[in-house]
């Protein structure tokens, strides 16, 4: 099978709209039950933070998007200050 991501790439899982951003970690070979093959390009394994607590997980590859906006695990909000030249006193 074709290998969808590369180790870096910022994923989610599909359908889910509270799925957390996560991190393509590296693909990691796992064994059919039945079968017994090993499939060493479909299962990836994805880190994320949760409360601070770094979380991982191996998710099939079919079951992932590629997001678009990419970034840091730990999102930042800036405000715009607000500049007054005069000082209100009361």
């Amino acid at each position: 099978m074709l290998r969808k991501f590369k180790p870096g790439d910022w994923v989610k899982v599909k359908g889910k709209l509270t799925a957390p951003k996560m991190q393509v970690i590296k693909y990691i070979p796992k064994k059919d039950p039945i079968l017994g093959l090993v499939d060493n390009d479909s299962y990836l394994e994805c880190v994320w933070y949760k409360n601070g607590e770094r979380k991982s997980d191996i998710f099939h590859q079919n079951k992932l998007i590629k997001m678009v906006a990419t970034g840091g695990l730990f999102e930042t909000f800036l405000m715009n200050p607000k500049l007054r030249l005069t000082q209100n006193l009361k």
